[in-house]
């Protein structure tokens, strides 16, 4: 079953259950695959990657404005965005903890043979392409940025 065809039951199951903020985040994936699929690049079809792409700017998105929701002390506005965040991320891989970046980092870096902050460029193309859908990109940058320090 594909991505779309699973947000369309899940937007269903949403409805009859009366969950909104669900609901919310449920019709924003399915817009935003729609979107994407009528865009001339696509040609009608989105690969499994675009679609993992997709769906972690959506969960960007939310995280950005739940922090600018909060450095306003709209608080109330924040959860809603973050539990929208989260109703996303159900639909994305399974995201690796820090520990396991690091060690896939490390590996990367002894592997291209990167010797300091020159070489980030690299080994981030690299660690990228290697973890995408699996890490944040942010959080990528950072072990890299670390480790090449």
């Amino acid at each position: 079953m594909g991505l779309l065809e699973n947000i369309s039951g899940s937007i269903i199951k949403a409805i009859k259950s009366k969950n909104n903020y669900e609901l919310e985040s449920l019709r924003a994936i399915k817009s935003a695959l729609l979107l994407a699929r009528t865009q001339k690049n696509f040609g009608g079809e989105i690969s499994q990657a675009d679609e993992i792409k997709i769906l972690q700017k959506l969960v960007k998105q939310r995280k950005e404005s739940a922090e600018i929701y909060s450095n306003q002390d709209r608080l109330e506005l924040a959860e809603l965005e973050l539990n929208q965040a989260k109703v996303i991320e159900k639909f994305l891989p399974k995201q690796l903890d820090h520990d396991e970046i690091e060690k896939i980092i490390s590996e990367i870096i002894d592997q291209s043979g990167a010797q300091g902050m020159k070489d980030m460029g690299k080994v981030m193309g690299l660690a990228s392409s290697q973890l995408s859908g699996k890490a944040d990109g942010k959080t990528i940058s950072n072990i890299v940025r670390s480790k090449l320090s």
